[in-house]
């Protein structure tokens, strides 16, 4: 939401920014547009440092709760062209605009909710795992389904989960396709230190991102010292027993800050993302641009980002076998890798990063606004 606010900006539009983030927590160039509304987030925050607060979900919802109402308050007298909220965030909001005549869009970054809680808890069975009580609140879930019946649009950063919407008797013209951006002045070729074939993984290590599939895929790999697996980002909860069985398989990076993400993509050979569900994976993007070839499941987005054989690899789900298969490939032809990088890099190069992302997002709000009428201010809405 920072970066399309941005990018509004750029476009010359009037837009405002509403936020739970604390004022000092918003990019400086963003500070002047911006409302916060951050009083119960220090509550969520703390609590999840506390062995049974962090259990619970009441923290969580009472964040929701309170930022949709102040939102709806904030926003009750002032004339909208558009409100594009998270979903989760706008209901209060979202139906006031739209009753004064406004577009209010729904902003879903993952599959349908429904759909996500049915392939989330598949996944906790498979791992002998139960699901925590802090995923799918019913409070959170009834609130998610009315918004996305009472949204004007829904946009949604990739196929797989528009695909996701229509399978559960969405009209496609309802749904709104905007994939992600990746900061091009960020993300660049950086000098690799050695010539060593490394499988790279950056983000949460968890079920939901695949992060046994990984191990399964690249076990006999990395013990016969074929390759090395790097692993970038946080640990689970769920996914730290899997890392605790699999321990001599990787080595850990940590948590890393963007600015040194580039650094980490430019030392792998691949980038492999197993998820199991995903919106759209901006790690994936940022590989590419990286020169990283990269190989992911239909449930990350990663269609939206390159084509299966040419830029990377797309597999199907829960498939370590193909995984596997795929590595190889990569292993037994160095050429055709780095055809595959070079490639990378021109795709998400032609996919013009942030800006384009924020013209996809103007187009929509016009195309929505076409049976509204008028010309008032934008709002973007961050939870």
């Amino acid at each position: 939401m920072f970066d399309l606010a941005r990018q509004m900006k750029q476009l010359g539009e009037n837009v405002q920014l509403m936020t739970v983030l604390p004022g000092w927590k918003v990019d400086r160039d963003l500070r002047k547009i911006t409302r916060s509304r951050s009083s119960r987030l220090l509550w969520w925050r703390s609590a999840g440092r506390l062995p049974y607060l962090k259990e619970t979900n009441r923290w969580e919802n009472d964040t929701f709760r309170d930022f949709g109402r102040w939102l709806g308050r904030t926003l009750e007298r002032t004339e909208l062209d558009v409100i594009d909220a998270l979903d989760g965030t706008g209901l209060e909001a979202g139906t006031r605009v739209k009753q004064r005549g406004g577009a209010w869009l729904c902003n879903r970054g993952s599959a349908h909710i429904l759909t996500q809680r049915d392939l989330l808890v598949a996944e906790h069975k498979r791992w002998n795992q139960s699901m925590p009580r802090t995923y799918f609140d019913p409070w959170m879930v009834e609130r998610c389904l009315a918004e996305y019946a009472g949204a004007t649009g829904i946009m949604v950063p990739s196929q797989f989960v528009k695909r996701s919407f229509v399978e559960r008797g969405f009209d496609p013209q309802s749904l709104h396709l905007c994939p992600y951006g990746v900061d091009l002045s960020m993300f660049r070729r950086e000098t690799r230190r050695d010539r060593r074939f490394r499988a790279l993984f950056v983000g949460a290590q968890s079920l939901r991102k695949g992060i046994g599939y990984l191990f399964d895929a690249v076990r006999p790999l990395v013990r016969s010292r074929t390759l090395e697996l790097w692993l970038v980002g946080s640990v689970t909860s769920d996914g730290k027993p899997i890392l605790d069985r699999n321990a001599d398989l990787f080595l850990h990076q940590g948590i890393q800050p963007r600015s040194r993400l580039s650094w980490f993509y430019s030392q792998a050979s691949v980038l492999i993302l197993p998820s199991v569900e995903e919106g759209l994976a901006l790690v994936q993007a940022q590989a590419m641009a990286c020169g990283v070839p990269v190989i992911a499941t239909e449930n990350s987005g990663a269609e939206d980002l390159f084509t299966d054989g040419v830029e990377g690899f797309i597999v199907p789900p829960r498939d370590p076998e193909t995984i596997r298969a795929r590595i190889q490939f990569l292993l037994d032809n160095p050429g055709i890798r780095m055809e595959m990088a070079a490639r990378a890099v021109k795709r998400v190069q032609s996919m013009g990063g942030w800006a384009r992302y924020g013209e996809i997002c103007r187009d929509v709000y016009q195309r929505v606004l076409a049976s509204c009428g008028g010309r008032r201010p934008l709002c973007t809405e961050e939870a």
